[in-house]
């Protein structure tokens, strides 16, 4: 197994009201095997895919906590970006601490006040597949404040922003760390974004084909908050859970 690359997301997960719907559903949409976890780690789940790590979920702890998925941000030293997070303008919502002997995490408001956390590796180093149908494919940073993230996340983790041409018009963020591209950034400045609507880091998983996944997850209790849409990268589709956990997902020519 190969260690995360400092500065690039490398794991996400759901926190949720119902762990065993989750389960459910998420095992039925994506063809992922559930690894629950003893009570040490209170049942915290790997979701697998073809046997290898592609995401996880635990339940709420918090107090009226929304059920959310989370972006993780590989590090070799949590403590080190918690001092960068706070130096940049963004705000340590959990200092970083030891889970056993798997890492170490931490989690972050950026400066406009989007949730991410970050993973330095023990002997779980995050998920082991990528962009296969079923995996994490890409992750999204949505958010009014442009200028604003691309300052705070170049503070904290050496990121370069570059606009991109979409076609038709269109232009969209691209993240880049030593040239190469990580992740992406979507300005929240047109009337398709509800005012009450926080920023959000988004996370999209690979499917062979949308419209029937999009079918599929709603005759699983889903709801399609966004129809199938097709752009110049491939067609996508952005979903919720049965508890209202919100994810994309993408069909491309590299996952179908």
């Amino acid at each position: 197994m190969t260690p995360p690359t400092p500065g690039v997301p490398n794991w996400v997960d759901l926190g949720t009201a119902d762990l065993g719907d989750a389960i459910r559903f998420y095992t039925e949409l994506f063809g992922w095997e559930a690894e629950v976890s003893g009570e040490e780690y209170g049942g915290y789940t790997t979701f697998r895919l073809d046997g290898r790590a592609a995401a996880g979920a635990g339940p709420l702890y918090g107090e009226g906590q929304p059920t959310a998925w989370s972006t993780y941000i590989a590090t070799d030293d949590a403590d080190v970006i918690a001092a960068r997070v706070e130096a940049a303008g963004g705000k340590v919502l959990v200092a970083p601490f030891d889970v056993m002997y798997q890492g170490r995490m931490a989690a972050f408001l950026d400066q406009a006040g989007a949730p991410f956390s970050v993973w330095q590796s023990g002997t779980m180093h995050g998920a082991d597949v990528f962009d296969a149908p079923g995996a994490l494919t890409w992750n999204e940073l949505t958010t009014r404040d442009v200028e604003g993230s691309a300052a705070f996340y170049g503070e904290v983790f050496g990121w370069v922003a570059r606009e991109r041409s979409m076609g038709e018009g269109m232009s969209y963020i691209v993240w880049e760390q030593n040239g190469q591209q990580i992740a992406g950034m979507q300005s929240m400045d047109s009337e398709q974004w509800p005012d009450d609507l926080p920023p959000h880091w988004m996370i999209y998983f690979a499917v062979a084909d949308c419209d029937e996944s999009a079918v599929y997850a709603q005759s699983l209790g889903g709801r399609v908050l966004r129809s199938p849409t097709s752009l110049p990268i491939g067609r996508y589709a952005v979903l919720d859970d049965p508890q209202g956990g919100t994810f994309s997902i993408l069909q491309t020519t590299r996952n179908t």
